[in-house]
């Protein structure tokens, strides 16, 4: 049997990126949060004891200082200064994205990607519940998945490799550092009949890790929006048994509702035809920026895109994450 590997990342809450990507959401947050029809691009850097916050943003919303409205030229384009219908909104950049869902996961994720994530989920859980006093905030895993291909599908075999790179204060060994995380952080995530004595284990393979170091987009940012219609699309696909495999990619021009094109590849995998799963998919989908955000309910405020910005917006149980709701698909099977 041939096989292959495939690689997944995660990324703790504690790490610089993580931390930008979550006061970026939280100011879109805030910002929904008293106007629904916020416009808001916000980017977010740190350093040591430093953060800053740029980007345009348009909103009724009293949470923001020198920040710049939106580009009145890309305002008139997109949504006419909010003159337009939903359905005559405009998608707010160029662009692509792509969806993808396969059967290997409850999740309809890849294996690699649900294992790196709950690790990721788990190295946080124990440092607050104070199972592992000793971590820190910041941190990384990465898990890679040997799989071999079923006509098309991938069909995961066992964990070839687990790494785990997190912060810890000065106290710990690097012994005990490596039992702890095999006992209370990869026991309790990973499957034991995907473990076996070729397991490689990477736990901070780097020594010492004392010293740490430190996405804010409304729905017609078509590469937040356009990310999640895909998804679901691609999870309804699978879900709805037309594949066990398959991937949606959406385009789209700046200021113009209609997507320029839409694509589906099922691997081979699909029941009928890829052409008929696209017919489908155009069928049951509206992807123009302003449908999706009320199909989606993507303008409602609290805290929704501040938890996106740690531990992925894709494979989640959470009902603020509306484009991981599988969608009803109508289609004729084939005889037998």
């Amino acid at each position: 049997m041939e096989t292959f590997l495939f690689t997944s990342e995660s990324v703790n809450e504690g790490h610089p990126d993580k931390l930008c990507d979550q006061i970026s959401d939280a100011v879109l947050d805030a910002c929904l949060a008293q106007d629904p029809d916020s416009k808001v691009a916000c980017e977010t850097c740190t350093k040591t004891n430093m953060v800053m916050v740029f980007g345009e943003i348009t909103t009724k919303a009293e949470v923001l200082v020198n920040i710049e409205q939106q580009s009145p030229d890309i305002a008139q384009g997109v949504h006419g200064h909010f003159t337009k219908r939903p359905e005559e909104i405009g998608a707010g950049d160029q662009g692509h994205m792509f969806g993808y869902a396969t059967d290997e996961t409850p999740e309809y994720m890849p294996l690699s990607h649900v294992l790196a994530t709950k690790l990721g989920a788990r190295l946080t859980e124990v440092r607050k519940n104070g199972t592992c006093p000793w971590l820190r905030p910041d941190g990384k895993t990465q898990v890679t998945v040997e799989y071999y291909n079923d006509n098309g599908a991938m069909v995961p075999v066992r964990v070839h490799t687990v790494l785990i790179s997190t912060q810890h204060d000065e106290t710990v060994t690097n012994d005990e550092i490596a039992a702890d995380l095999k006992e209370h952080v990869i026991k309790p995530v990973i499957p034991e009949k995907y473990l076996d004595e070729k397991t490689i284990f990477h736990l901070n393979p780097s020594g010492r890790f004392v010293i740490g170091g430190p996405h804010g987009k409304d729905p017609t940012k078509v590469d937040r929006s356009g990310a999640y219609i895909v998804r679901q699309a691609a999870k309804s696909i699978v879900a709805n048994g037309l594949a066990r495999r398959c991937i949606v990619q959406v385009s789209y021009a700046i200021g113009v509702p209609e997507p320029l094109s839409v694509f589906v590849d099922t691997y081979g995998t699909g029941k009928i035809p890829d052409k008929e799963i696209l017919k489908i998919v155009k069928e049951n989908f509206d992807f123009r920026p302003g449908m999706m955000t009320i199909n989606l309910d993507l303008k409602r405020g609290g805290n929704r895109f501040l938890k996106t910005a740690a531990y992925g917006h894709f494979g989640r149980d959470d009902p603020d994450f509306t484009w991981e709701v599988v969608k009803p698909l109508k289609w004729d099977k084939p005889q037998a």
